[in-house]
Parts: structure tokens; C-alpha cells; sequence
């Protein structure tokens, strides 16, 4: 398929400029660009008209507002997705399903689905927030992510196993599986990180949730490439 190369230039600037959150020049953007200073210009101006980007006061170039109103939206669609499976994700492990998505440096429980078996549930809300170097959640959106010499043990065996498992990392007694979801934009740097998992006090068949998280996980990247 061929593609449309001012249109693939301009993705790649926001890719580019969404990686430094310090800003970037035009003449730093067009050298990563590989074109001349008047196309950066041209393609800053574009983005700028969308309020995609903006410039600060020295003239670096930053992420604007119009990116954060597609991130909303984007939002909602992975919401609308993802529910119906988590009831079923809920039912089939009798255990609290939830999505969570990265935000700064915190996991937010974006959507939740409860079983209707009596199990012992875990108070797991919309809203819900924590480190995302802590939780089975946390940990499954990390191994997403390229290997780093400071990766712990557990980050690597999640990134090997395609899922994570913590106990008592966010309430005690409380055991967590998770695998991390996939979005549309990931190969090019603009993708949403997120995961989806299953929390329970106790009687939580972990093989049993491990698998049931990958599928779920899978099914709802499937759905957001559609």
C-alpha cells in the first residue's frame, strides 16, 4: 500500500516531538526528519494549526492540547471495547477484571467488571491509581517495553512469560495477573500503554487467569486495529 509522505512526515514529527518533553527546534526536527528547514517549518505550522503542537517561548516545539482531546477520545473507544469482554474476563475467573492505563508515572484503572460468584473481591475502582512499578498491572505494561539493563528479575520473567503475577504488592492477600494490551499507533511511538488483568483475594486460579488475560488482551487489540 503506498502511502502519502507529507502526511507520513508529519505523524513522524509527533512521534518525534511527543520523545522530548523538553521541546525540539525546527532545525532539530528537520534533521530528524532528514528535510530542509522550510518543510519543518511547514509541516510545525500544520501541526500548530490543529493544535497539535505549540511553541514555547524559545521557539521549541511541544505536544499541545489537541493531542490530549485525541487521547480522550481514544479513551473512551478503548473503554467501549474493552467492557463487554471484562464481564466475560470476570465471569470466567471469578475475580475482579479491570483495565488500567498509563498515566505519568501511575496506573489508573480505567474500567472494572465484577464476577458473580462470591468470591471475596478486591475494592478495585474506576479511578484507582498506583506506581506503575507496582501491581501486576504496572508490571505488564513495563514488559511492553524494549529490555533495560536495570530491568528487575520480575520484569524479565513477565516480558518471557507475556503476563505478570504479583501478591499483596497493592493489598495483602490480594493476588493480580495482567498482560499488557497492544494499541494501533504503537510502532510508531504514539500508542497508549495499557494492560488488563484479574485481582482476587483468594481462590484465584492463576494458570487459569494467565491464560484468560493473554486472550483477553489479545481480543482487544484486535478489536482497536479494526
Amino acid at each position: 500500500m503506498s502511502t502519502l509522505q507529507t502526511l507520513d512526515r508529519g505523524l513522524r514529527a509527533l512521534e518525534i516531538v511527543s520523545q522530548r518533553p523538553g521541546g525540539i527546534s525546527i532545525a532539530e526536527l528537520a534533521a530528524e526528519l532528514d528535510v530542509a528547514r522550510a518543510i519543518s517549518y511547514r509541516i510545525v505550522a500544520t501541526l500548530e494549526a490543529h493544535s497539535l503542537v505549540a511553541r514555547t517561548e524559545d521557539g521549541r516545539i511541544r505536544l499541545s492540547a489537541g493531542t490530549a482531546i485525541l487521547g480522550l477520545r481514544f479513551h473512551t473507544r478503548l473503554r467501549e471495547v474493552a467492557q463487554p469482554l471484562l464481564r466475560e474476563l470476570a465471569q470466567q475467573t471469578s475475580a475482579t477484571a479491570f483495565l488500567s492505563m498509563l498515566e505519568g508515572d501511575e496506573c489508573v484503572v480505567i474500567a472494572v467488571a465484577e464476577p458473580d460468584s462470591g468470591i471475596l473481591r478486591v475494592g478495585y475502582r474506576l479511578g484507582t491509581r498506583h506506581p506503575v512499578s507496582r501491581g501486576a498491572a504496572g508490571l505488564a505494561i513495563l514488559a511492553g517495553r524494549p529490555a533495560a539493563d536495570d530491568d528487575t528479575d520480575q520484569l524479565r520473567q513477565a516480558r518471557q512469560d507475556g503476563f505478570s503475577i504479583t501478591a499483596g504488592e497493592l493489598e495483602h492477600g490480594a493476588v493480580g495477573v495482567a498482560a499488557g494490551v497492544g494499541t494501533p499507533s504503537d510502532h510508531d511511538g504514539l500508542g497508549f500503554e495499557s494492560s488488563v488483568g484479574v485481582v482476587a483475594i483468594e481462590g484465584l486460579d492463576t494458570n487459569v487467569a494467565a491464560h484468560a488475560v493473554v486472550q483477553t488482551a489479545a481480543q482487544i487489540t484486535a478489536l482497536l486495529d479494526v
